[in-house]
């Protein structure tokens, strides 16, 4: 592999790497503002648990329907 295909392989990761913390980053945002209501404690309910949850796994379900 040259510099050049190594250099577009690097390119290519690390735009992976950011889509996914991009991806990340809206799915914590969305879910808890969602499910998170008032001032959180040092726990979640299991109301608040089941909530984020579902949230994420509906999140990832249309993730990847649109890619």
């Amino acid at each position: 592999m040259d510099n050049s295909q190594e250099l577009q392989s690097f390119l290519k990761q690390e735009g992976q790497k950011a889509m996914i913390s991009q991806m990340v980053g809206k799915l914590t945002d969305q879910c808890r503002d969602k499910c998170i209501g008032g001032t959180p404690g040092s726990k979640f309910s299991s109301k608040e648990s089941a909530c984020l949850s579902n949230c994420a796994k509906r999140f990832m379900d249309m993730s990847t329907l649109m890619h």
